[in-house]
């Protein structure tokens, strides 16, 4: 394929150099265009609707295993079985007002508005590695779906009478029920500043369909006697829901998260995602394969939910460095075909043994993005070592978990080279779908699809700017 597509057989190059000129959705960001969106199967769009109803029943699950662990209750009905040491976990090195905040009975039962997952497409199905409660993309999965809808009509995930937009203003309004148009703030911090131009065009396309929708820095919002408000043209603006766009180890750098955390129930309510540290750790993956919990999970997860979390969630471990008797072994993958005892052991693991991925659980500045992975069969042995030996040490205030690398399939899709001809470029494959929570009915509906479609030789999946980001289309 070496000509450039045209507007008869897809988006052609120059309209979407076109629209990303006129329209910024992440600052300082670039990527390479394609003709078409990216193609799933009608069963794969199945699995991925599954998934994400597994993933919002997980949520659900991880607070009854938090609040009943920090309250060293039993988690099962018919037999004895306390876990302290899960609340321990998940609390290492968050402050005590967070921890307070997130077991209050205020917010019980409270989960993220929007719900996505990262699945890579494996020869074995989908691999999820992380679930994110505070998701980027949002925005630019709607614009790509706006984009490519003349080429791929309703069959464009996310497409269809209530596009991605309206999802997500519908998804947020369910936050303040009593309100025909609450006047909803999005919140967006300086460490998630390459985000604000995604959010402030939906804001945008929210206000041309008569929506009441701002972007501010948290800066701009005050508490005015029980109420939030900001200033709109000198007068104080009452704010009935808080789309909470900032990552919980920042919030000593957004002062009215301060105030959120003692404020009055109707106001921690009208607050999504709820700030609930326990909600935001990679380590519940690791939770989810602890033998001691399959029990908790059986009985606490529905029967499907629980068969898709076994299916998609690859081998997790906790690196937690504790000291352990001299006939115990630790829960973690074999060296030399051997259990090990401490975790630094994992330093003389062969390559073969190291497809494994090291990575930060969570609140840090390092726990988005690729910026703490390490993938232990695409390093040297110091660089190995030295991630095993951070994880090690930060482990008093940061733990880290290990998890099997399941290696993402080869596949190829036509991508624009930057003089507008295209080629197919041989590749490995990022999924992101975008569910958004209806809690009176418990359902999370699957409202878009982002692909990242990077290199084959790039073996960690994320938007660089040698990807290409596309929007998803059933066939």
């Amino acid at each position: 394929m070496s000509d450039a597509c045209n507007s008869s057989t897809g988006l052609a190059y120059a309209d979407a150099v076109q629209a990303f000129s006129d329209q910024s959705l992440f600052e300082n960001k670039s990527w390479r265009y394609s003709p078409k969106a990216f193609e799933l199967s009608a069963r794969q769009v199945a699995e991925i609707k599954k998934i994400g109803q597994a993933c919002y029943d997980f949520y659900r699950a991880q607070e009854t295993l938090y609040i009943r662990s920090a309250e060293d209750k039993n988690l099962l009905r018919n037999r004895e079985l306390k876990a302290p040491w899960v609340a321990e976990y998940l609390d290492r090195g968050k402050p005590e007002h967070l921890i307070e905040h997130a077991r209050s009975k205020a917010i019980r039962g409270t989960c993220p508005v929007a719900i996505r997952p990262d699945l890579l497409i494996t020869e074995n199905g989908f691999a999820l590695t992380e679930v994110d409660s505070v998701p980027g993309g949002i925005g630019l999965t709607a614009f790509l779906n706006r984009l490519y809808a003349p080429y791929h009509g309703e069959a464009l995930i996310g497409a269809g009478d209530q596009d991605m937009v309206d999802a997500f203003y519908d998804a947020l309004c369910a936050k303040a029920p009593a309100l025909t148009a609450p006047y909803i703030a999005i919140l967006v911090s300086d460490e998630a500043a390459t985000y604000r131009p995604e959010m402030e065009w939906i804001a945008s396309q929210l206000r041309q369909r008569g929506r009441r929708v701002h972007v501010f820095h948290p800066d701009q919002v005050m508490p005015l006697g029980e109420t939030i408000c900001v200033g709109i043209d000198g007068d104080p603006q009452q704010v009935d829901v808080i789309y909470r766009f900032w990552e919980l180890f920042d919030l000593a750098n957004v002062p009215i998260a301060e105030y959120l955390l003692k404020a009055r129930r109707e106001a921690q309510l009208s607050l999504t995602p709820p700030m609930r540290h326990f909600q935001e750790e990679k380590l519940n993956l690791a939770l989810f394969h602890h033998h001691i919990l399959e029990d908790f999970w059986r009985e606490n997860l529905p029967k499907e939910s629980f068969k898709v979390l076994q299916r998609v969630i690859p081998q997790t471990w906790v690196m937690d460095p504790v000291e352990v008797p001299p006939n115990a072994v630790l829960d973690a993958p074999f060296v030399g075909g051997k259990p090990i005892s401490r975790w630094d052991q994992l330093v003389d693991a062969g390559k073969k043994e190291r497809h494994l991925i090291i990575k930060i659980s969570g609140y840090h500045e390092t726990a988005w993005g690729a910026r703490s992975v390490t993938l232990g069969s695409d390093c040297s042995r110091s660089e190995w070592e030295d991630a095993i030996w951070q994880a090690v040490t930060m482990a008093e205030t940061s733990l880290h978990i290990l998890q099997t690398y399941e290696k993402p399939m080869r596949l190829r899709h036509p991508v624009y080279r930057d003089d507008g001809t295209t080629y197919l470029m041989e590749g490995r494959t990022r999924l992101c779908p975008y569910y958004f929570v209806n809690d009176q009915s418990q359902k999370a509906e699957l409202h878009g699809i982002l692909a990242t479609h990077c290199p084959a030789d790039k073996k960690i999946i994320h938007g660089m700017k040698d990807a290409a980001l596309l929007p998803c289309v059933e066939v």
